[in-house]
């Protein structure tokens, strides 16, 4: 399957915040049933666990509301990690700053963190590498190795046929129009696998781990040392 890069209708800022608000809405519900969390969780678990640490910082990149890293936080709390959420998107209109609960939100360019070198433990993402071309992820990645101080670790989905075909299936799940146009969109232009692991390996990482999780996601771990 060929990869086909499809403009996504939210990354142009058209329509209404109401239209936002439901797609963002959508896009919390995919990576609660379709596996999006279990993957970042088991990510920052194996991280923790390769560290022997009990707590850990993340900077969240393009995060939106941050629902992701902050489901996996309250989860990893239950198992004895504290991890310490920063959120990070091209939009404050996607963003939300709870400072009540340790959350900082910030505006910028994920391919020029506005962060000095080693300010976090991790630097994520999820369903956001398949929005940038090759030379763009290997930039990113390599942004977020200086940003941070143990791994860059990135969440997203596979292109696969069967996967496309599954995901025309759920549609009639979602509310929003723009989910409808953007999820089969994502996985045209997803990467594979050995795409990804090939594009890491131009990047400054040390050690590179990638892993196959549930309902055609991807993890990879990009460690620093």
């Amino acid at each position: 399957m060929k990869r086909v890069v499809i403009p996504e209708l939210l990354d142009t800022d058209s329509g209404t915040p109401a239209d936002v608000a439901t797609a963002l809405s959508d896009l919390r519900h995919i990576n609660q049933w379709f596996g999006g969390i279990a993957a970042t969780q088991s990510m920052v678990a194996q991280v923790a666990r390769k560290l022997g640490v009990s707590s850990l910082s993340l900077l969240e990149v393009a995060a939106g509301a941050g629902f992701v890293p902050r489901t996996v936080s309250t989860r990893m709390r239950q198992s004895g990690v504290q991890l310490e959420v920063a959120l990070l998107d091209r939009a404050h209109s996607h963003l939300k700053n709870d400072s009540k609960n340790g959350t900082s939100a910030v505006a910028g360019d994920a391919l020029a963190l506005p962060f000095a070198d080693g300010s976090f433990d991790l630097v994520s993402c999820c369903l956001f590498a398949h929005h940038l071309e090759p030379p763009e992820v290997v930039q990113f990645v390599n942004e977020g190795l200086r940003v941070c101080r143990a791994a860059v670790i990135i969440n997203d989905v596979v292109r696969d046929p069967i996967h496309l075909a599954l995901v025309y299936l759920s549609l009639p799940l979602y509310r929003s129009h723009f989910t409808h146009h953007d999820a089969p969109a994502s996985v045209r232009r997803a990467y594979t696998i050995d795409e990804m692991r090939e594009m890491l390996e131009q990047t400054t990482v040390a050690r590179l781990e990638i892993e196959r999780h549930l309902l055609y996601r991807m993890g990879a771990i990009a460690w620093k040392v």
